[in-house]
């Protein structure tokens, strides 16, 4: 095998990362400079743009440490059987591209992934060595997020903690069976015990000592997952169930939900092509719902018939649509749980009504200033200057939201 330079493992590595949702690129790929044609660009091998838990847009150098795997997991195009070019970084070139794209302010952190070589301690130990060498020999103060290897030892994944800001364990799928089937050499209980194992020590770490001193922080940022959607014939309330459960157990952060995208050589198990990545962003959006609306589960995945979310309309909408008897909603006069449940209010243009009440009555002519969208909104509140009059029993009322639909091309 030839060797590789530098710059053509980041071209392999950067690019085998861009399946780990955990970490969306978000960025103009028409600014560009790698042509020769004036300075600077927004995207480039290894750098994505990934959002803070404050709302700021981070760039982070996003790479695998190796594409080499010893698992065979249908679905991973990184699979020991694949047929892909292969590269590997040593634990000192991940340090010396960190540093170097940090110093020319390319980047303000690092995202770790790897296949699994020689062993899962083996990997876990050389993702260890870079976060704790660039931490304690480097001082390095960027954001630090290593993707976890739940087969690894509990103590490496201890240690990983100490240095990383965040860690995140994939579940991989939506169900037990189907990573059963799918990825054979991984265990459901044991990635689930790993992630069990961190948040108990995020939690121990919160506890002052008897000396009243608080121990080193630990995963301060959290954990997170991802699991694919589609690979499997899951539908989207089996998909949410397993996120809420993973929420309450585990205290995580973020489940990301990533598109199964169609492989090269995949197994014939595998759907041929990959879903809609409509269905991708409706999961997020009832995920949010889930989690900062006071949606409960059954509420969201009733709403449609089969178990999967409406592809045309948000999953509030459709509740909405689906719940004509809770509407017109008073905004003078309704409670917040009321309110968030209005479509076309956020949880910031329902606080800014809340607030605004205390002090005089609102006017339709104010919600427009706070922000709401009040395209959805129009047909499901009252307030002075607006009365939705009989449009909520309007029998073509959904098709009010939904897009067109669309001649499709025979070629």
């Amino acid at each position: 095998m030839s060797v590789l330079s530098l710059d053509q493992k980041l071209a392999i590595l950067s690019d085998a990362a861009k399946y780990d949702a955990s970490c969306a690129s978000s960025g103009g790929a028409k600014r560009d400079s790698r042509d020769g044609k004036g300075l600077g660009s927004v995207t480039g091998s290894g750098i994505c743009h990934a959002y803070a838990p404050d709302g700021r847009c981070i760039s982070l150098l996003k790479i695998l440490m190796t594409n080499f795997c010893i698992y065979d997991c249908a679905y991973c195009i990184n699979r020991v059987s694949s047929n892909v070019k292969r590269a590997r970084f040593s634990p000192e070139e991940v340090i010396h591209l960190t540093l170097e794209f940090y110093r020319r302010n390319y980047i303000e952190g690092l995202f770790l992934s790897s296949g699994i070589i020689r062993s899962p301690d083996d990997t876990m130990a050389d993702m260890v060595r870079i976060a704790r060498t660039l931490r304690t020999e480097h001082r390095f103060r960027g954001y630090i997020h290593l993707k976890t290897i739940p087969d690894a030892d509990p103590k490496l994944i201890e240690e990983a903690g100490l240095y990383a800001d965040r860690l995140s364990i994939n579940v991989e799928l939506p169900t037990d069976n189907a990573v059963k089937s799918y990825a054979p050499e991984k265990s459901p209980d044991q990635i689930r015990k790993a992630m069990a194992d961190v948040r108990i020590l995020k939690e121990e770490r919160k506890e002052k000592s008897f000396s009243g001193r608080r121990p080193p922080k630990f995963a301060p940022a959290g954990q997170s997952t991802q699991m694919i959607v589609g690979a499997d014939g899951a539908n989207d309330a089996t998909i949410l169930h397993t996120s809420t459960r993973l929420y309450s157990s585990y205290r995580l952060k973020r489940v990301y939900y990533s598109a199964f995208s169609p492989i090269p050589d995949a197994s014939a198990t595998l759907p041929l092509i990959k879903p809609p990545l409509m269905r991708e962003h409706r999961l997020y959006q009832a995920d949010w719902l889930l989690r900062f609306y006071g949606f409960e589960l059954g509420e969201i995945t009733g709403a449609t018939q089969g178990g999967n979310l409406d592809l045309e309309v948000d999953p509030k909408l459709a509740w909405a649509l689906a719940n004509r008897h809770v509407f017109p909603v008073d905004v003078n006069r309704a409670d917040r749980e009321t309110l968030l449940r209005v479509p076309g209010f956020g949880t910031r243009t329902v606080t800014r009504i809340l607030n605004t009440r205390r002090h005089r009555s609102l006017r339709y002519e104010d919600l427009q200033r706070m922000g709401a969208n009040l395209k959805n909104a129009r047909p499901f509140i009252t307030l002075p200057g607006w009365s939705p009059r009989n449009t909520l029993d309007a029998a073509d009322l959904r098709a009010r939201f939904a897009p067109p639909p669309e001649q499709l091309s025979l070629f």
